[in-house]
């Protein structure tokens, strides 16, 4: 498999996209640097779900950008995503990799050192680490991890498998994503700083400077 560029990884979330369409929204975000895109949907129906997936996919035709979907194996089979983005308590990974199949790209939530010596590596395509600060697009439980251990958990998960692919996720932005890759991610995920900025176009292709010359002085 062709390993994954998670360097902007935009969520785009009908909750959270300044009352833009979410297809216009994620072809925006990948022509201007988004290198992966998740829909993220905690309201709408299974059907309303499948619906959007399809036109977000629709909209990404083209631009090599793939598209996953958060928690709903069932909604990423059936709009025929790219694959799915699971938390701890979600659908088990082997279960996702068998109705999804080998090519199909999962990702893991993962939030202390214990999940990371955990986690299916071989099963799964990447692991996003986090909240590694705190946000107000999703109601976390757990306190952030920060820098010290956004680089623990990413050198436990290493520490099994070398260079395995990780993104952070929460609270990132252009202004902290260079000390978020110093910290040992490959990528950032987000969601706010992009899809609520009063230029979504201009935000991204920011963010994308910021993780490109980070990650080249890693």
């Amino acid at each position: 498999m062709t390993r994954l560029d998670l360097s902007v990884y935009a969520l785009v979330d009908p909750q959270h996209a300044g009352g833009r369409e979410l297809p216009l929204l994620a072809a925006l975000l990948a022509k201007n640097g988004a290198t992966l895109i998740q829909l993220r949907d905690k309201v709408s129906s299974t059907r309303a779900m499948i619906d959007s997936a399809r036109a977000i996919k629709a909209a990404l035709a083209g631009s090599r950008v793939p598209l996953v979907i958060n928690d709903r194996v069932d909604v990423a089979a059936a709009a025929v995503a790219d694959g799915v983005h699971v938390g701890q308590d979600d659908m088990a990974i082997a279960d996702a990799r068998r109705l999804l199949g080998p090519n199909a790209i999962i990702g893991l939530s993962v939030k202390t050192p214990e999940q990371a010596r955990a986690a299916p590596l071989d099963l799964l395509s990447y692991v996003a680490i986090g909240g590694v600060f705190a946000t107000s697009s999703k109601d976390n439980r757990d306190p952030p991890v920060g820098l010290d251990g956004l680089n623990r958990i990413a050198g436990i998960v290493r520490g099994r498998v070398a260079e395995y692919p990780v993104c952070a996720i929460a609270g990132i932005d252009a202004g902290n994503a260079a000390g978020v890759v110093a910290a040992g991610a490959d990528g950032v995920a987000v969601i706010s700083a992009l899809s609520l900025a009063a230029d979504p176009a201009a935000a991204t292709r920011a963010l994308r400077v910021v993780v490109d010359e980070a990650r080249a002085r890693r």
